[in-house]
């Protein structure tokens, strides 16, 4: 587990901002504050926990044995991580806090005993993880179908929240930053993306099928 800020309960003022159903949740676990950068999965580990965040954002990721990453999802406020480990298997991904970030963390033990007492959730969570897993299956569509412009036209087209960055995109494309780099600066002297001052990329017009 890793150390960091120190923990608290999880109190009624801390989660207010949550659905009511998540804040229940997160009264079965403590609450902690992460620094930015700090590794709260790592691929392959052993683990039984996961994370509901409170506030910041979360970054799932998966890297090869040469350190290349690729990025499955990003997480804020509501969202939650570690789920998939429930069924007593190695973590499929790393987690790393992308900001300062308050998390709920919670034991299967607590997620079962929230279940028992709100059966309802059970439906919640099932969603989510097929929801995560169209995403994967997408994704590895993509990229064994798609060339690099065709996984960054589908990104543009229906960017996440928060700022995208060219290491962001390198991440999530499965490519190299500098590839990243050229693409995005011959779309934006073809007058196809603009950046905003905050780091977003608004699309100017339809992008090409093909570059």
């Amino acid at each position: 587990m890793p150390k960091n800020l120190p923990a608290a309960p999880a109190t009624d003022a801390a989660l207010s901002a949550l659905p009511p159903q998540l804040a229940l949740l997160a009264e079965r676990g403590v609450l902690r504050s992460y620094r930015k950068g700090t590794l709260l999965i790592e691929e392959g580990s052993q683990g039984d926990s996961l994370y509901l965040v409170v506030s910041g954002r979360l970054r799932v990721f998966g890297c090869d044995s040469r350190g290349r990453e690729v990025t499955y999802g990003s997480y804020g406020a509501g969202e939650y991580v570690g789920e998939m480990s429930l069924d007593g298997g190695p973590r499929a991904a790393s987690v790393i806090t992308e900001e300062a970030s308050r998390c709920v963390l919670l034991t299967r033990q607590s997620l079962l005993a929230h279940i028992a007492a709100h059966p309802e959730f059970a439906l919640e969570l099932l969603t989510k993880v097929i929801r995560r897993a169209r995403a994967a299956t997408l994704s590895t569509k993509q990229l064994a179908l798609n060339d690099v412009y065709g996984r960054l036209k589908a990104l543009l087209e229906s960017p996440p929240d928060g700022r995208l960055t060219h290491q962001s995109m390198a991440r999530q494309l499965g490519c190299s930053r500098e590839m990243v780099s050229k693409l995005m600066k011959d779309l934006e002297l073809g007058g196809y993306v603009e950046r905003e001052a905050g780091g977003r990329f608004v699309l100017l017009k339809a992008l090409p099928a093909r570059w």
